[in-house]
């Protein structure tokens, strides 16, 4: 047999996938097992829980970004010393980038990767109907394997009963276990804010708690025997993204605290696998850019829930400023990086906060989402990172704005569900924008960058 896998997946959105999924890490972490998290699509907030529970970086499995190849790789080698690998869906289990195909779903991830999946069904308010609704489930697809069933927000045990009965004769499946609505422990509120407050471990009594509650009504031994119906995954026929090149002695500087950690961890394995060493640095402890880097990276986080300390920390933004400015080193800086590469962030609530100064423009944090989606992006006006007919592969998701002062060069053309647009500011060794762009979508985008760091290497 494979490797033991399972794949959360709902019926739709807010059925409490997320809350199910830690809570099943958090009780098969109690019981001593090494539990390895992933993500299907290409959501930074859930990973973090994950990692949290865990205690192993949660990996994403998106079959939109990535081909199918790279997909089993990312979970083959993320599963590696894992006694069981639980995959969280995203959305409904058949939602995807398009309602006629099953592109870019969980159901593609389950297909791809061979994992046997469970249904969450919130079954509030019905008992054989919840039947009816795994029997669809089942049937649309004749290649997914669902083999069980949790059924979340029932009215009490003997509701649970009524469900279990109805599905188990009709279905021929387990139901392994079930949430009341009363449980209190629903999950925070997921936004962004509540990120940071992870990392400060101030949710690991509540991660404790939902091991708790969710062990006492599931049956996390049976959960623990389906995962073992996970198919085997081939051998990779195709070269590996993921050879180690010769070292190409470059450094890049990476910045990484509770403002600034949104990497696709396989992001940052290709840049070391294609022959850059990675030394990371705080702007929020205010530490300097090492003056020995020849590359610098400013991922995405949450520069506006630290607005405050970042902008006070002036030997990190000076040393920002140096790097990028003064010795031109290539820098990527996306989302929170770019955010925090601008003259001045301005909250919500109208504070205004300096930041490093280098792009000539202003950022606005709204209550609401600015932009949300896939973007399949191209390189303009000379980018080093992406050349002329290379295309990547990303997400975009921000609460900000971008306001500029004075005219500026975009770093990308981004196509999404609305069209074509353009994203982001460059200027001679810097690329910034809100696009998070997936390095295994194309790595040339890692060897560009690594050509441009030996370049500048060469001439300082």
């Amino acid at each position: 047999m494979g490797k033991r896998r399972i794949l959360i997946a709902g019926t739709g959105s807010g059925v409490g996938k997320t809350t199910i999924t830690i809570g099943l890490m958090a009780a098969m972490r109690k019981k001593g097992l090494c539990v390895q998290g992933f993500k299907c699509g290409p959501d930074y907030i859930d990973t973090s829980y994950h990692t949290a529970v865990t205690g192993r970086k949660s990996r994403n499995l998106d079959s939109w970004m990535l081909s199918s190849d790279c997909v089993r790789e990312v979970l083959v080698r993320g599963s590696e010393g894992a006694d069981i690998s639980i995959i969280e869906g995203v959305m409904g289990f058949y939602d995807g980038k398009n309602p006629l195909s099953d592109e870019g779903s969980s159901a593609e991830i389950s297909i791809l990767t061979g994992s046997p999946v469970v249904l969450v069904v919130d079954c509030s308010g019905m008992a054989r109907s919840a039947a009816a609704i795994v029997k669809g489930y089942q049937a649309l697809s004749g290649k997914v394997k669902i083999v069980g069933v949790i059924a979340n927000k029932v009215g009490s045990e003997g509701h649970f009963h009524l469900i279990k009965a109805a599905v188990e004769s009709e279905c021929k499946i387990p139901v392994i276990g079930y949430i009341t609505r009363e449980s209190e422990l629903e999950m925070p509120e997921r936004h962004l804010g509540l990120v940071p407050s992870i990392e400060r471990g101030e949710l690991e009594g509540f991660f404790y708690q939902l091991g708790e509650r969710v062990a006492t009504t599931v049956d996390v031994e049976r959960l623990y025997e389906l995962a073992d119906q996970a198919s085997e995954i081939p051998a990779m026929t195709k070269p590996s993204v993921f050879t180690s090149y010769p070292n190409k002695k470059v450094r890049i500087a990476v910045a990484y605290d509770s403002a600034f950690h949104f990497y696709y961890e396989e992001n940052l394995e290709l840049l070391q696998k294609r022959g850059a060493e990675l030394t990371f640095f705080s702007p929020l402890k205010n530490e300097e850019v090492p003056h020995d880097v020849h590359g610098l990276y400013l991922g995405g986080g949450f520069p506006e829930e630290f607005a405050p300390r970042l902008s006070s920390n002036g030997n990190s933004m000076e040393s920002v400023y140096q790097a990028v400015v003064k010795r031109g080193i290539p820098t990527f800086a996306e989302c929170g990086g770019y955010m925090y590469l601008c003259k001045e962030l301005v909250t919500a609530g109208g504070a205004a906060y300096p930041m490093v100064g280098v792009i000539p423009g202003i950022v606005h944090m709204q209550t609401r989402l600015a932009a949300l989606g896939y973007r399949e992006i191209k390189g303009l006006n000379g980018n080093f990172l992406l050349k002329e007919g290379e295309v990547a592969r990303g997400h975009e998701f921000h609460y900000s704005t971008f306001h500029h002062q004075t005219e500026l060069l975009a770093a990308f053309e981004t196509k999404g569900m609305r069209g074509k647009g353009t994203d982001g500011y460059i200027s001679k060794n810097l690329v910034a924008g809100y696009t998070h762009i997936h390095f295994g979508s194309n790595p040339r985008v890692v060897e560009n960058w690594i050509q441009r760091c030996l370049e500048v290497k060469l001439h300082v």
